[in-house]
């Protein structure tokens, strides 16, 4: 078994693309088998069935792409209108409308079971995988061995092995059939293993979730996941507002929370330029950087003196439910604006 694994990797290191600071000499065989004989044990403990288990650790395969992947996810900063730009286009837009053409009894059902509207599953399905157009890049038990391997999160993706091939197990399926996200995520929703065996949910009634190749599996897991995160269907997002171009930064990240009158005494305007309705609501404000999309507007108190402003975003708790699912104001941001466009 250890053998097979290591000429397995002597493959990859000839195939595969390797960080140029790192010499072949730099692989430590004996980590590459150690890992493997603890998830034997950890697999056994968790009464994983031998059959997974073998398949498991037969042949899997280092691949130095991911770890260059895995240690340069930040090597360019988008700004909010940048990101806007690349994730809310609109061909994007286009897909969504004939995803909701195509599935409307199947998005009736998920809203209806879980409280999710068509357009925001729509928005999370295209922001995950563009309508499942995202192609299967690799074997997922690959790219957690090699995660694994390179040590900074050793834990968590032993974690997510042992989970998938409880879900390789549970399903009946082949783990050397699943594939992937370099960083482990699957599927139209791009869950991870133990995202999915959390809150996946059967969507055909067919006693099996497979949310890569089943539409209905993957639409009630998502469904499912934003349910059990506490979505309110009655509540917004966010919704867009303009602040005075020197309002103060410290309050755009989303973590400050005030009332929205108290949002409005602190110069937030409505997107027209008109004053914010006083409400007691409580909500969070983001915006991008100072030159973010600025716009030139009437100010409230003189229809002839103009003010530039910049736009922003008052954010609802469902904006901050969408962080638990990924954690980034753009990404929340953009759920909204793709989803009002899906409405």
């Amino acid at each position: 078994m250890k053998k097979i694994g290591v000429i397995l990797f002597f493959a990859t290191f000839v195939c595969g693309v390797y960080p140029a600071n790192a010499a072949r000499g730099d692989f430590d065989f004996d980590r590459w088998n150690a890992l493997m004989d603890s998830v034997r044990d950890a697999a056994t403990a968790k009464k994983i069935s031998g059959p997974t288990i073998d398949a498991t650790l037969k042949n899997p395969v280092f691949i130095p792409r991911i770890v260059y992947n895995d240690k340069n996810q930040s090597e360019f900063k988008l700004t909010l209108s940048e990101y806007l730009r690349r994730t809310v286009s609109a061909e994007r837009v286009k897909s969504g409308h004939n995803m909701a053409k195509k599935y409307p009894t199947l998005l009736g059902k998920t809203h209806a079971k879980y409280g999710v509207p068509k357009h925001v599953i729509l928005a999370f399905w295209g922001m995950e995988s563009n309508y499942g157009a995202v192609k299967k890049a690799y074997r997922l038990k690959d790219a957690f061995f090699t995660l694994m391997y390179d040590g900074r999160r050793e834990k968590f993706f032993t974690e997510q092995l042992l989970s998938l091939m409880k879900i390789a197990d549970k399903n009946g399926a082949d783990i050397n059939d699943i594939y992937g996200s370099w960083a482990g995520a699957m599927g139209h929703f791009q869950f991870i293993p133990t995202t999915l065996s959390q809150y996946g949910a059967d969507g055909n009634a067919d006693g099996k979730i497979d949310i890569i190749n089943n539409v209905s599996d993957a639409m009630f897991s998502a469904g499912n996941y934003l349910n059990k995160l506490g979505w309110d269907d009655n509540q917004p997002i966010a919704r867009r507002v303009l602040i005075p171009s020197d309002f103060d930064d410290g309050l755009t990240g989303g973590d400050k929370k005030y009332a929205i009158t108290q949002w409005g005494k602190m110069g937030v305007l409505n997107a027209d330029g008109s004053p914010l309705t006083a409400t007691n609501d409580v909500v969070g404000l983001v915006a991008g950087a100072d030159d973010d999309g600025a716009n030139l507007v009437a100010s409230p108190d003189n229809d002839v003196e103009m003010t530039t402003m910049r736009v922003a975003y008052l954010t609802y708790p469902n904006f901050y439910r969408i962080k638990r699912w990924n954690n980034s104001n753009w990404y929340a941001i953009a759920i909204h604006e793709l989803s009002e466009k899906l409405k």
